[in-house]
């Protein structure tokens, strides 16, 4: 019975928009879903918006009302996103007061108790470092771009970019200082020297400052180099170009 069944022409049920085409009954479901007579067979707009929709809808679709739609609803969620991120900037920044909250009062009790010298110790170079970690690894090209004698703008830009990147703020002016080669350590001090250094440079561990032709050399990360060649608590290096993330 069921091979007889299966074996039974019947009309297509688009029969009433045009098909004429007459099938056996166990290939009709193939048939109606690729029926070109279909009316809610899925068709694309090719009057330039690319949407896909029924076909009994294209008559009366309109690509400009469409597109006004995608808009609106990008519009929608590129506010949501402005919102969440400034609702996630504000939540940071009462992070970051309440740190330096603990760390004043921690100063201030420091001489009732003197371990306490060591916990706050602890803390800020844990907080150095989880900052460093959060930049990306970085590679310089052109050592020969390097810029070192930055004028005060262009420290304060780097400034900048630090204190957003999430830098402690008890390390951001030691770092800015180090941005110039007066307060470089000795294998960086001149012209001359970085030449002569100039081949161990690929061993620096160097990470991104975010957005920027510069990067941090933090002496955390290069214990393996030279005293001459790395600084407390780190190095900002500046450059005309070459700085590529890795």
């Amino acid at each position: 019975m069921r091979n007889m069944l299966s074996k039974l022409q019947i009309a297509c049920d688009n029969a009433v928009f045009g098909c004429s085409a007459v099938v056996r009954l166990d290939n009709l479901m193939s048939h109606l879903s690729d029926c070109e007579h279909n009316p809610k067979r899925p068709v694309t707009c090719e009057q330039g918006c690319g949407l896909e929709m029924p076909k009994d809808e294209l008559p009366n679709h309109n690509c400009i009302k469409h597109l006004r739609s995608v808009v609106q609803q990008q519009q929608t969620r590129i506010a949501e996103l402005e919102k969440s991120s400034a609702e996630h900037k504000h939540q940071l920044a009462e992070q970051k007061r309440d740190i330096q909250l603990l760390k004043a009062y921690m100063r201030a009790i420091r001489s009732v108790n003197p371990n306490l010298q060591n916990l706050e110790e602890t803390i800020e170079y844990n907080e150095i470092l989880e900052w460093v970690n959060s930049l990306q690894p970085a590679r310089v090209t052109r050592w020969g771009g390097m810029i070192s004698t930055p004028d005060a703008v262009l420290q304060a830009v780097i400034k900048r970019s630090l204190v957003e990147s999430g830098c402690p703020a008890s390390i951001v002016n030691e770092l800015i200082e180090n941005a110039h080669e007066r307060s470089w350590p000795q294998g960086l001090a001149t012209l001359e020297t970085r030449q002569m250094n100039r081949r161990y440079y690929e061993n620096y561990v160097a990470k991104r400052i975010p957005g920027k032709q510069a990067v941090v050399v933090m002496a955390c990360e290069n214990q393996h180099m030279g005293d001459d060649m790395v600084q407390e608590p780190g190095l900002v290096m500046i450059f005309a170009h070459g700085v590529e993330e890795i």
